[in-house]
């Protein structure tokens, strides 16, 4: 047997612990074929075959990433980037710029904003400094706040407000009309609109498909956006991801890309169950499951929202917000609601995964999962929670006990990379820091942990990600939450794979394996902590061919 490809003189990681280290690794018709000592995998070497000198680099496995939004951040790549930014005088330069560039934009649209970006909260009569005559919006980071002018405001339709779901909100002010501030999904649809990008962002604003269905040519403009964000993984080295919103529109795109050739990673997508869906939407999920089912494009899973994020007020807590007596938010599903669907869908063999923030949230997951077990038996299902930003220390242990993934984001947490440590840490309160972004404590207490960067909320980087889950600050009252980095490494590859039903497709270097390799710029092992998030990626190879090379 001769191989396509043979990647030798490596550092290897195989993240399979029964021969954990190698020093070679061969590919033939997207498989792995032999992974081992030069001399061995050498041997398969032929006359056509392509021979890569990894020159001491380390190979891995191809990057899991377990949490991410591609149609989202594909599509963001051409939006104004505000990250950083500070004060009224940098935002009006930022945009006067980009206006000038993009002088026929319906909207202008930035990404990346902060709570704290001017010395108040924003509003409409601030981005009217900014740009007055033109509608312009800023998307905070996490993605659960626009802020919007009152041209913007004025094209959606929502200066004089909307009626919105439970948990969303055009926010009024003393005067009847709009502040600017959307909060959540469905409160800000009108403007996301305004952009021409409706369509990509139905998967996680209603969980409905689009209505006419788009022509051809529409299909060709939101497959490119999608395309560009595949590029954008290749070139991190992710080869399997996790698209934390969707609907079958969604797989359609992907599966054109598919057919065009431009499919540079395997991609799950979840059917994302609303509030006001019933349990026969379920169907259609199971539609979805039955109709892409092979190893590049998947469902088999739904995804639901249980709560907002910290920053804006709208996570679920069991306390109190601190300075607000009596408000800890509330849940997007009540809790016996969410045990009737969690039942129903484990009952029909659907993976969930809950986007829950406060402990309050995290703990009607976790008890919604708990009565799936009760009803349908304890089976290996790995329900996931995705962020646990703050959970109860009653309720850790409960994650091994129920085989619940922990899906967490190392950048996420305050003080770590991309995220500062204020006004975050304020709003849990000093006396919740202790339970505050876990990642250690909860591995230690037998949780299975899968790491994800939540795309484009923060940078896609696995790099940065494990620079954040090495040198994350502790808390007061708290514990150094860092993991090694071997842990680390395991959690965003066969960790990935595991919490994706995917362990023997991917997320391992070994023989009869998918072709999913990922070489680093340097030897990761002898790189300092801190350093770790500025190394490269110099090469991208999924099902066997080359989708990133430096």
């Amino acid at each position: 047997m001769q191989a396509d490809t043979i990647i030798t003189n490596a550092r290897v990681l195989t993240m399979d612990p029964d021969h954990p280290r190698a020093e070679a690794i061969a590919l033939k018709a997207g498989r792995i074929v032999a992974v081992g000592l030069r001399a061995g995998v050498e041997a398969l070497t032929g006359p056509q075959t392509q021979v890569i000198d990894a020159d001491g680099r380390t190979v891995l496995p191809g990057f899991v990433e377990s949490h991410l939004h591609l149609v989202l951040g594909g599509a963001e790549l051409a939006h104004l980037h505000v990250g950083g930014l500070y004060g009224p005088e940098a935002l009006r330069a930022a945009f006067a710029g980009f206006a000038a560039r993009h002088p026929e934009a319906p909207l202008l649209m930035a990404q990346g904003g902060t709570y704290t970006m001017l010395d108040a909260p924003m509003t409409r009569a601030d981005l009217d400094k900014v740009l007055p005559d033109r509608p312009i919006a800023i998307t905070a980071a996490d993605h659960h706040t626009v802020w919007a002018n009152t041209a913007a405001l004025k094209a959606a339709g929502i200066l004089h407000g909307m009626a919105c779901p439970h948990g969303h909100e055009v926010v009024m002010g003393a005067d009847g009309l709009a502040t600017g501030e959307l909060r959540e999904f469905e409160a800000f649809a009108p403007v996301i609109a305004l952009g021409g990008e409706a369509r990509l962002n139905l998967g996680i604003a209603t969980g409905e498909e689009p209505s006419p269905w788009p022509s051809e040519a529409e299909m060709a403009i939101d497959r490119a956006k999608v395309a560009a964000g595949l590029r954008h993984c290749a070139a991190h080295g992710i080869t399997s991801m996790v698209n934390m919103d969707g609907n079958r529109f969604t797989l359609d795109l992907l599966d054109g890309l598919r057919r065009e050739g431009k499919l540079s990673a395997r991609v799950k997508v979840p059917f994302h169950f609303k509030p006001h869906m019933g349990l026969e939407a379920l169907d259609r999920a199971e539609a979805m499951t039955r109709d892409f089912a092979d190893d590049w494009l998947q469902c088999g899973f739904v995804k639901m929202f249980m709560d907002g994020v910290i920053d804006s007020r709208t996570a679920y807590m069991l306390n109190d917000y601190p300075g607000q007596p009596g408000y800890r938010a509330e849940p997007l599903f009540a809790p016996a609601r969410f045990a009737e669907v969690a039942v129903e869908a484990d009952r029909r063999g659907l993976q969930i995964a809950v986007h829950a923030i406060g402990d309050g949230a995290v703990r009607n997951t976790i008890d919604g999962y708990a009565a799936a077990a009760r009803a349908n038996g304890l089976r290996d299902m790995r329900h996931r929670i995705e962020h646990i930003e703050l959970i109860d220390r009653a309720d850790i242990a409960r994650l091994a006990a129920l085989g619940i993934v922990a899906s967490v984001q190392p950048p996420h947490a305050p003080g770590a990379m991309d995220f500062a440590k204020q006004p975050t840490l304020d709003m849990i309160g000093a006396a919740r820091w202790q339970d505050a972004y876990l990642c250690a404590t909860l591995a230690r207490q037998g949780a299975r942990i899968a790491f994800a960067s939540d795309w484009p909320v923060t940078d896609v980087s696995v790099l940065r990600g494990l620079g954040a889950a090495l040198t994350r600050p502790s808390y007061a009252g708290g514990v150094n939450e860092c993991l090694g980095l071997m842990e680390s490494l395991h959690a965003y590859t066969a960790g990935g794979a595991w919490a994706a039903h995917r362990e023997g497709l991917t997320g391992t270097l070994r023989a009869g394996l998918a072709a999913d390799v990922v070489m680093l710029t340097g030897d990761i092992e002898s790189a300092r902590p801190e350093s770790v998030a500025d190394m490269g990626v110099a090469l991208t190879i999924c099902g066997g061919q080359i989708t990133y090379q430096a």
